[in-house]
């Protein structure tokens, strides 16, 4: 049997039979890519912005519901009696209603979470700061060496000293009265901090007559009220520190916070 030899394939027969090399992007392709991936990061990136802001936000909440909770426990285990912000002088620094925070230069001041009245009730589940809380911001000073508190407590839920603490069981609208809300300070006067070079700082309390809560959650700051409900509140008109407007810090309404 005779077999035939195939025969050479005719050069560019390959590109006659339909197959062709694959073509590079021109420089308009190119842009157009671009150009849509450029769209695509506009509308996208300010709605993950918006997303995690809502998740902090969430997180902030749920930090205050659980510090709502073991307030109940404070309270019932001392027959409504609410703690004071303050308490003794003692190893070198003081006892507040957070914990203890030794006296010295600020950030670098030793701090002691168990010492606060309602560590019994929470351990170490860090619901104490604030996730909306920007620590690294470079207008923000520490106080502690490191993140310790993110919330400030009711002042006028504190006694002063020597008077009956005020109990929170007969308060005529508990429902109405902040006992913790998102706080800061405009600090000018610890350095690093100067009238020339304001920084925002965590804060002890919220008070009727001093701007300390901080509206860090997209113009608004959460509470958590005497009877355990959270709710967001908005600044006071006219109340906004003007020292470092960008911080947002103002007053909450006096009427969520004074006590009858």
């Amino acid at each position: 049997m005779h077999l035939s030899s195939p025969t050479p394939s005719a050069p560019g027969s390959l590109l006659n039979q339909g197959h062709r090399p694959d073509r590079a992007f021109s420089l308009v392709e190119l842009l157009v890519v671009v150009a849509v991936i450029g769209l695509l990061a506009a509308v996208l990136l300010p709605a993950l912005a918006r997303s995690q802001a809502a998740a902090r936000r969430i997180r902030c909440v749920a930090n205050l519901h659980q510090l709502g909770l073991a307030a109940q426990l404070y309270w019932d285990d001392h027959a409504g009696g609410a703690f004071r912000y303050r308490g003794a002088f003692t190893n070198g620094g003081d006892v507040y209603w957070f914990g203890w925070l030794a006296r010295g230069a600020e950030g670098t001041r030793r701090f002691d979470p168990a010492a606060g009245a309602l560590h019994p009730y929470l351990g170490d589940r860090g619901v104490a700061v604030c996730p909306a809380l920007n620590y690294a911001a470079p207008d923000f000073k520490l106080k502690a060496t490191g993140a310790a508190w993110g919330y400030g407590y009711n002042l006028h839920l504190s006694a002063p000293d020597g008077q009956p603490a005020v109990n929170v069981h007969r308060l005529p609208q508990p429902a109405q009265t902040a006992f913790l809300a998102d706080a800061a300070q405009v600090n000018t006067f610890q350095p690093p901090a100067s009238p020339d070079n304001p920084l925002l700082e965590e804060f002890y309390y919220l008070s009727a007559h001093e701007p300390t809560a901080h509206f860090r959650h997209d113009g608004a700051a959460n509470a958590v009220f005497c009877d355990g409900h959270t709710a967001s509140e908005r600044p006071l008109a006219g109340t906004l520190d003007t020292r470092l407007p960008r911080a947002n810090v103002a007053r909450l309404r006096p009427e969520v916070l004074t006590v009858p």
